[in-house]
């Protein structure tokens, strides 16, 4: 058979794909998972997570959920911490004046009047110390001023109130009544409990914490005018043995 030149090309070009296509029958496929053998996927961010020890979560919880004793102690009260220092002196320098910070110290019949009072300056109602002033019982009746003692103590407490309701004055009584007191002329017809007990101390020797409980019922300008006046002069209380309110005055 003669072949003419255009034949032959088209014949190379028919061998060569006959080859390839038997090479490519024959040959061993590819799993579908060799590339991904050969690189593993990184592992994902949640599994790294969870796989992370959890160390953070327990003290977190710890200190939410930590006990009572772990908490910051409270401080100790000033007063009660200066008590046997204050009676110490006071038995060294006046031997009439007793000074107290616990209320259980003193007789039944003050603790039972301290405790009304209290409760009434709490209330914010003036007219609730009335019948605790003895009004009308004559020299019985609680002193609020030097210049009649027949007066109204209530009208003269209202008056001297900064507003118009006496809240003012409560708030100062209600001060007063929480500082330590001074029992004081043990023994004599005139023995009574005074609150506060910077009344009857050398203002001028108060310890610094003594100066931080005056300065809970005055101000540093206070305390600078009784250092020069010599003397706490601001308002006190004084209740009989017996428990009579004595007085509720300022000054001297």
């Amino acid at each position: 058979m003669r072949i003419f030149p255009g034949n032959a090309l088209t014949c190379s070009i028919a061998s060569f794909a006959a080859v390839t296509l038997l090479l490519g029958s024959t040959a061993l496929p590819l799993p579908a998972n060799a590339f991904s053998q050969l690189n593993p996927p990184a592992p994902q961010a949640k599994d790294a997570v969870q796989s992370a020890p959890k160390k953070n979560e327990k003290p977190i919880e710890q200190a939410l959920e930590a006990p009572a004793n772990n908490a910051l102690p409270m401080p100790d009260p000033l007063i009660n911490k200066q008590a046997s220092q204050s009676s110490g002196d006071a038995s060294n320098t006046n031997k009439s004046v007793e000074f107290l910070y616990d209320i259980d110290k003193a007789p039944e019949p003050v603790k039972k009047l301290r405790a009304a009072i209290v409760e009434a300056a709490a209330s914010g109602d003036l007219e609730r110390l009335r019948p605790l002033m003895n009004v009308g019982g004559g020299l019985k009746q609680t002193q609020v001023t030097a210049d009649d003692p027949g007066e109204d103590p209530i009208k003269t407490l209202h008056d001297l109130s900064g507003d118009p309701d006496g809240i003012e004055i409560l708030s100062i009584l209600l001060d007063i009544m929480s500082t330590g007191f001074a029992h004081v002329g043990q023994g004599t017809p005139d023995e009574v409990y005074v609150w506060p007990y910077f009344a009857e101390k050398d203002i001028k020797t108060l310890s610094t914490p003594e100066k931080v409980d005056l300065m809970r019922i005055v101000t540093a300008g206070d305390y600078a005018d009784m250092l020069e006046f010599g003397g706490y002069n601001f308002y006190r209380v004084g209740i009989t043995p017996d428990g009579r309110w004595k007085f509720f005055t300022s000054g001297e």
